[in-house]
């Protein structure tokens, strides 16, 4: 009930889905993303447990195919899921069970995957595709709300729409950017808006956020506020005087 696109970016490292459906609040369900690893969308009646248990095989090192194999072993459920990767080498793999309800299945190319089910067609998955093959100078996010309007205008999810998200990870343990829109009559437009305003804010503050090469962020005062100050905000941190 859902499509969706896993993608790796060799020039920053970054991982990201994204993905929109008919149905309430698919960011927390789908997703799965780990700085170094990969990226996995677990989809159709979808089965949580699978994100984590692919990542953690592409973290011991197996291809894209073996860990979404292993993943689904134990699931006697698994001909009603839809599950595809990416690695850090760009390899991909798709699983769409026997049972999925049509139109499903999936396309992919180098670095990126596209799948889906419960679909107007198969136009959704190809012109995704195709329109992310077409913008690699945008950023990440960019492309990728490129591309699911592009699959939107194709055919999207045949029930409608109801939520989207997107997350993305570089190099730390947690995501530069985690977006949801978890129930809105044009899901896909309100992320792109949102999208926007991370470009603008979420980017800024990446850069004085604590890190694993800066653990601390910044956190000279002077400079916080400097630029508080520069916003317009009156805002002032305590300072207490050292007695001797």
């Amino acid at each position: 009930m859902t499509w969706s696109i896993v993608a790796h970016d060799p020039k920053t490292g970054a991982f990201a889905v994204a993905v929109a459906t008919k149905a309430f609040a698919v960011g927390a369900s789908c997703p799965f993303v780990r700085a170094g690893v990969g990226a996995v969308s677990t989809q159709s009646m979808t089965n949580r447990y699978l994100g984590p248990a692919v990542l953690d095989g592409l973290a011991r090192g197996l291809a894209p195919a073996a860990a979404i194999e292993g993943a689904l072993a134990g699931d006697e459920g698994s001909g009603i899921r839809q599950v595809h990767a990416v690695d850090r080498f760009g390899r991909t793999a798709a699983w769409t069970g026997r049972n999925c309800v049509e139109w499903c299945g999936s396309v992919a190319a180098e670095g990126i995957s596209v799948a889906g089910n419960m679909l107007a067609g198969e136009p959704t998955i190809q012109q995704t595709l195709r329109t992310w093959n077409t913008g690699d100078d945008l950023s990440m996010p960019q492309r990728l709300m490129a591309a699911m309007q592009a699959g939107e205008a194709a055919g999207g999810d045949r029930r409608g729409k109801q939520s989207a998200a997107m997350v993305m990870v570089t190099t730390e343990d947690f995501p530069d950017l985690n977006l949801r829109v978890d129930d809105h009559t044009e899901p896909l437009r309100e992320l792109r808006r949102l999208v926007d305003i991370w470009e603008v804010e979420g980017i800024a503050r990446l850069g004085s956020a604590p890190s694993k090469a800066n653990p601390s962020g910044v956190t000279d005062l002077d400079a916080i506020e400097a630029g508080w100050i520069a916003r317009g905000l009156d805002l002032r941190f305590r300072r207490q005087s050292v007695i001797a």
